[in-house]
This record gives structure tokens, C-alpha cells and sequence, in this order.
């Protein structure tokens, strides 16, 4: 049995550190470590406290030369480390080095397997996971008026106003604060518009208001016309200067709602297959754990949803940086693994472009938790990702039509990420958290994954699935796996998720503003 050993005691090693790959210079500490502590399978003693999630070296480890966790490089020694010691910020820093691309290298047949969740069909054969009206806005100068309406209909403050319309699951307002002042032909417009667009027909809406202001440069016609849209009885479409001002607007707005409800609730729920469902990929607030409980954990979800025919969407492009060489060898083609190589490379520039550089991606609380370069976050994320090929890549917020494995350009910051993922038509969100992240998004759930017990625990409240069981080893990571493709169905045939509970969604809206403001 593997020992610590410390002032005559023995206890169970696998209750105090993890080993995650034959090749790597770290363990991982399950637990606190005290100074003097020796862990004697590995034949090291502790040289100073090391936090739950942190890193202690297993080797002397020369300046300059790379450190490896999950058999991959992880960063640079910024000075000589010696076994025993705590491995993070003050002595590890990023480095070039070389990733085999390996296009294609690893790709294989997938599984198959049926499954099935009680989803809304539309009468153009889309499937919904929920069901409700929203409330866009061209332009922030609408948002007010956008609010004001959805709060008629909310059930925690006018409980009455949708009472007679249970299968409606609300109305919900998504503000923004751009639309204005920005190049009319520029990519920061067309970004914009294809967000709002992708909202627009999400099958999540029953029905949708666009409300403008009127003179800003993002013309409700325009973005129709951009994205081969009509107005409709469905797609509704005002602005506040055309309606005659604020009050009006608004009343106007209540009325047109109300109109829809009754429609709206006529919906009905049926056997589907888990073909329809499509998963968009997050983590945040991550720590130490992230990339051995709850992100592979979601990695075994996602495998069975390709393999009943499902989508999946991985994003956060900073986040999958020094790891994108594990995704290409998985691509199904060479082009596939090259359109992710390039969106990578736009990275780059933009990074230098800002002055800025993609390892400040790690957040403080990121690091607090035990991470400590993006290429280490990196490692840890597409574990997200499962095993399955990636089938393709998409530009932020482009529609999603592919089957299986995608990846979709977006940033680290979840709520754009997120955003973007249901601009393209994700219809469920998985999340996993090492920290406590408190995240939800209208008009599709959140799930919320907890990678340990302790986190799990105390925030309760916000998690729907605890995965600290796997450091531990009272469970797996195939039990978790089965259970969180078990809940996504459940999530998706309208069990409530956390953070619905709690209303979270409207205000995390948030569409990536990459533009000039003039």
C-alpha cells in the first residue's frame, strides 16, 4: 500500500496526493501537506505546506527545463526545484515549444448507442428544451423598455401574469451594451448581428420580440437582411422612435406578449432522440481538479452523446491553447484540424496586437485553486471534450449543423462563450466549477458540475452534480459520466436545473464585442 509517514503515522497515500501519468514531474495534493511530511511510494518529503490542488515536485528539476503534468508540458522551471517542493507561480513560467499536430493521427470509428429525452417539437421540426418568449434588443438604447417588459411577466413579482400558462417557462429580456457607434460593414457589426441572430430562431423561443431605438447603426432590417430573416408573427419587430416613446413601447411590448401566450402554452412534450440535443462546453472558476474529476467526467458524458448522435460544443480558444494538438490528431480531416490551427494563430495576433499575452488567461482565482499557466488549464479543459473525432469548427455564434464533436472560436470568459455557443444553437449548457462559479443562461439550462466535495458542499445550493468523488476514489469517472448523460436528458425533458431555481439567465447575455467604439 502506498504511505505517508509522518511522526510514526501511516495513512493511506490516494487519500493525499494523485499521480495522473507515469511521464509527469508533479503529484497532486487531495489534501493540505504539512512541511516534513513524506510520501513514501514516491520517495519525497515535503518542504513546505502545500494547499489542496496544488502541485509538489517529485524531482530536482533544472531552471529552464519543462514540467509535466498529464504526461504533457505544463510550463518552464523560472529557477532550480527540488523534490518536495510546491510547484506554481513563483517558479514556473510559459515557453515555446513545439506540438505535433498529427492531423488526424487519432481519429476512429464512434460508438452507437440510442437514447431519447421528452423534448418540444416546433412545427418546422426543431427541438426545444424549453419554452419561452424573449425579448431582443438591437441596441442598448432599448434595453430599458426590453426589461420593463419581461419584469410584467416575471413569476417571483407578478405571479399572476403567466398563472394561467404553465407550459410557458417566461419571458426573458437580453440586453446588450453595443449596437451603435461601430463600422456598419465591420466584423464587431457582424458579430452582433449574427449573436442576435442565432437568438432569434433559437428553438428554446416560442416566439421573439426585436425592439430597437430607431436611429442606431444597427438597423433591425439590416440585421434581418444579414441573416436571411423575416419579420413574422414570431419574430416581432419594433423600435421605440416608431412607436412613439418609452411608455408606448413598453405597452405596446405587454400587449404583443400577451397575445403569444396562449399559443405559446399549447406545446406539448414527446419521446425525441438525443440527435436533437446540443451540449455547449464550459468551465469556470476552475481549479487543481478541474482536469481530473469533473472535466473528464463531463468527457465521459459527452462520448455518450456523440454516440447516440448528440453535439457538443468545445469553445474558450485561450483555453484550449498548448493543448490544441490533442484536438487535430482527433479531426476527421486535415481541413478540420487546420481551421482550428488558424484560430489559434488569430489568437496569437490579436494577443499581440492588445499587448497582451494568452497565459494571463489563468484568473486569480484559477491560480488560487491550484492552476498555474494556461498551458495547465489548457491540459485540464479538453478533457471536456471526451475521446470522440472533432467533426468541425465554427466561427463565434455561426450556426452549428454538424453531429458529433465541434469546436466554436470564442473567448475564456464564460458568459461570451456561453453566449455564443446558443447563438449556434445550443440547447443545453454543462459547467463544470472548481470555485463556486454561480452561472446560469436563458433560454437554455445550465448544468453546474462541481470538480470537489468540499466546493460541492458549501455550494450546494448552486451544483447539480458533485465529482469530487473521483479524487477521492469513492466513485468514478465512468459512474459520473453515466450520470451526468443521464441528467442532461432529464435537464432537457424540463427537470429544472440549479440555477433556474434560482433565475439566473437574463443578465448573462453577453455578446462579444471585438470592435472599435467610435
Amino acid at each position: 500500500m502506498e504511505l505517508i509517514m509522518k511522526a510514526g503515522a501511516a495513512q493511506d497515500i490516494a487519500a493525499a496526493v494523485i499521480r495522473l501519468n507515469p511521464l509527469d514531474d508533479v503529484l497532486v495534493a487531495r489534501q493540505p501537506l504539512t512541511e516534513g511530511l513524506h510520501l513514501a511510494h514516491e520517495n519525497v518529503t515535503v518542504r513546505q505546506a502545500i494547499p489542496a490542488g496544488h502541485k509538489i515536485a517529485t524531482r530536482h528539476i533544472g531552471k529552464g527545463e519543462p514540467l509535466r503534468r498529464y504526461g504533457q508540458i505544463i510550463g518552464f522551471a523560472s529557477q532550480p526545484i527540488e523534490p518536495g517542493e510546491h510547484v506554481h507561480v513563483h517558479n514556473v513560467e510559459m515557453g515555446d515549444f513545439s506540438r505535433d499536430y498529427a492531423f488526424g493521427a487519432d481519429a476512429k470509428p464512434t460508438a452507437q448507442r440510442e437514447a431519447t429525452f421528452q423534448g418540444i417539437v416546433r412545427a418546422d421540426g426543431r427541438v426545444a428544451t424549453r419554452n419561452y418568449i424573449g425579448i431582443l434588443t438591437s441596441v442598448n438604447c432599448s434595453a430599458t423598455v426590453a426589461r420593463a417588459i419581461a419584469d410584467h411577466f416575471r413569476r417571483d413579482i407578478h405571479p399572476e401574469a403567466l398563472a394561467a400558462y404553465p407550459n410557458v417557462d417566461g419571458v426573458v429580456a437580453l440586453t446588450h451594451g453595443v449596437g451603435c457607434a461601430v463600422d456598419p460593414g465591420g466584423e464587431a457589426l457582424a458579430m452582433l448581428q449574427r449573436t442576435l441572430g442565432g437568438y432569434a430562431v433559437h428553438p428554446n423561443f416560442h416566439a421573439v420580440l426585436m425592439i430597437g431605438l430607431g436611429c442606431e447603426t444597427n438597423q433591425i432590417d439590416d440585421l434581418l437582411k444579414a441573416r436571411g430573416l423575416e419579420a413574422s408573427n414570431q419574430l416581432r419587430t419594433f423600435t421605440i422612435q416608431g412607436t412613439g416613446g418609452t411608455s408606448k413601447t413598453i405597452a405596446s411590448g405587454i400587449a404583443q406578449v400577451r397575445s403569444l401566450l396562449a399559443e405559446a402554452n399549447r406545446v406539448e412534450r414527446e419521446p425525441v432522440s438525443a440527435r436533437h440535443l446540443i451540449v455547449g462546453l464550459q468551465c469556470g472558476g476552475s481549479d487543481g481538479y478541474s482536469g481530473i474529476t469533473a472535466n473528464p467526467a463531463l468527457g465521459n458524458a459527452v462520448d455518450r452523446l456523440v454516440a447516440a448522435g448528440g453535439t457538443a460544443i468545445l469553445s474558450e480558444t485561450p483555453e484550449v491553447y498548448g493543448a490544441e494538438h490533442l484536438l487535430t490528431r482527433r479531426a476527421v480531416s486535415r481541413e478540420v484540424g487546420e481551421k482550428l490551427i488558424r484560430r489559434i494563430h488569430w489568437w496569437e495576433a490579436y494577443c499581440a496586437r492588445m499587448n497582451a499575452e494568452l497565459n494571463n488567461n489563468p484568473s486569480a482565482g484559477n491560480k488560487a485553486g491550484g492552476l498555474t499557466t494556461i498551458l495547465e488549464k489548457s491540459l485540464g479543459a479538453v478533457a471536456k471534450a471526451g475521446s470522440t473525432n472533432l467533426v468541425d469548427v465554427y466561427e463565434y455564434a455561426e450556426a452549428v449543423t454538424a453531429h458529433g464533436l465541434v469546436f466554436m472560436d470564442t473567448p475564456g470568459y464564460d458568459p461570451i462563450s456561453a453566449t455564443g455557443q446558443v447563438a449556434g444553437g445550443a440547447n443545453l449548457i454543462a459547467f463544470t466549477t472548481g470555485r463556486g462559479s454561480a452561472y446560469g443562461c436563458a433560454p437554455s439550462p445550465s448544468i453546474k458540475l462541481a470538480t470537489n466535495s468540499r466546493m460541492f458542499e458549501h455550494q450546494e445550493e448552486d451544483m447539480d452534480v458533485n465529482c469530487g468523488g473521483i479524487a477521492d476514489g469513492s466513485t468514478t469517472i465512468e459512474e459520473r459520466g453515466a450520470h451526468i448523460f443521464e441528467l442532461m436528458l432529464r435537464i432537457a425533458s424540463g427537470e429544472r436545473s440549479k440555477s433556474e431555481q434560482h433565475g439566473y439567465g437574463q443578465n448573462e447575455f453577453v455578446p462579444w464585442q471585438i470592435g472599435a467604439i467610435t
